[in-house]
Parts: C-alpha cells; sequence; structure tokens
C-alpha cells in the first residue's frame, strides 16, 4: 500500500480522544521516532525500538466500525491508536483516513529504519481459538433449540431462532474474519484491519 508524499505529510500526525474526560491523544511521525503523547505523559520511541505492532477490529456499541493498532517497545510500554474518537456524550466519530495513513506512514518509516518488530494481525491465537469453540457450542446449542421447536411445531419459535441466528452471524461474522491471526510484513498491512 504506497501512500503519495502530499498524503504521507498528511499522514504524520494524529489524534483521537479515548473519553470524554481527558485530553486528546496525540502521535507524530518525526525524524526521531515516534512521538506521542497520552494521559499526560510523553516520549519518542525510535522506529527501530518499536518491536511489535498488532492491528485488529475492536467495534464497540457506540461504533460499529473501528480499528486498533496496539504499539509495543523494546524495553517495556505499549501504546494503543483507535480509529475513533470521542465528540459527545453520544457520539464517537470515525477517523478512517486519518488512522489508516498515519499507519501506514508508521509501517513505511519502520521499514526504511531497518525495524525488526513482530507484525501481527487479528486476536492472538488462543483467544481465536477460544472465541471459535464459544461459537461451536453456541452453534450447536441454538440448532438444538431449532430442532425442538420444529417437533413441537413452534414455528414462531423456530422462525426467532432463525432470525437471532442470521443478526448473530451478521453482527459477529465480521469481527471473527477480520480477527483471524496472522502475521504481515512492512509493505503488505492488511486491508481488512485499516479503515
Amino acid at each position: 500500500m504506497r501512500v503519495s508524499r502530499a498524503e504521507a505529510a498528511s499522514a504524520t500526525s494524529y489524534a483521537y480522544r479515548a473519553s470524554l474526560i481527558g485530553s486528546a491523544h496525540r502521535f507524530e511521525l518525526t525524524d526521531e521516532g515516534l512521538s506521542w503523547h497520552v494521559a499526560g505523559r510523553s516520549g519518542v520511541w525510535r522506529y527501530d525500538e518499536i518491536s511489535a505492532i498488532r492491528l485488529s477490529f475492536r467495534p464497540v456499541s457506540m461504533q460499529q466500525h473501528r480499528f486498533r493498532a496496539d504499539v509495543s517497545r523494546a524495553g517495556g510500554g505499549r501504546i494503543a491508536i483507535l480509529s475513533t474518537s470521542w465528540q459527545t456524550a453520544a457520539l464517537m466519530a470515525p477517523q478512517d483516513s486519518g488512522f489508516r495513513d498515519f499507519l501506514v506512514e508508521l509501517h513505511a518509516r519502520m521499514a526504511k529504519a531497518g525495524s525488526r518488530a513482530e507484525l501481527t494481525a487479528g486476536l492472538g491465537r488462543k483467544t481465536y481459538a477460544a472465541v471459535l469453540a464459544f461459537l461451536a457450542v453456541l452453534a450447536v446449542a441454538m440448532t438444538g433449540l431449532l430442532v425442538r421447536a420444529l417437533m413441537i411445531g413452534e414455528f414462531a419459535g423456530a422462525l426467532f431462532i432463525v432470525g437471532f441466528a442470521a443478526l448473530f452471524v451478521w453482527q459477529v461474522g465480521g469481527f471473527v474474519r477480520r480477527n483471524q491471526p496472522q502475521s504481515y510484513s512492512f509493505d503488505r498491512v492488511p486491508r481488512s484491519l485499516l479503515p
């Protein structure tokens, strides 16, 4: 994923509000490294000091289209960068293009600095396996309820179960599909985990 020079200039800074209370979390890509200001703390992490980036899809009730990047440093420390920002008590606004451009540029600068960071996407493998196991148990239970409803002639109940299952698959299917554990390279940032 390549970014033009004009886009790269605008992609060198990013800010979002993690909550209504407190200041915005601000990030900037400088010649020295990733500069960050979060909750009264600040620092600069050289691009070759960044040990890992994990991209994930993390919807919440107020924003169903939210992405997250967890950036870790070799000497310790982790910062989270979210693709949404709180605007009011009832509004969380997406910042899709700014988030995407900033992360693509961060990856490009890390590659240029010769970073050996671990680049992963989705949930951890154990967490993902637990999610799949839970969904399998839920599918068996729902199938059992559907069969039981059909056997006793409760067609309204069967229709409700089918409707609920369809809604559940629509809501959870995207989360499971996007958060499949994978590794990636600096030049192949997963599009499904960028807005």
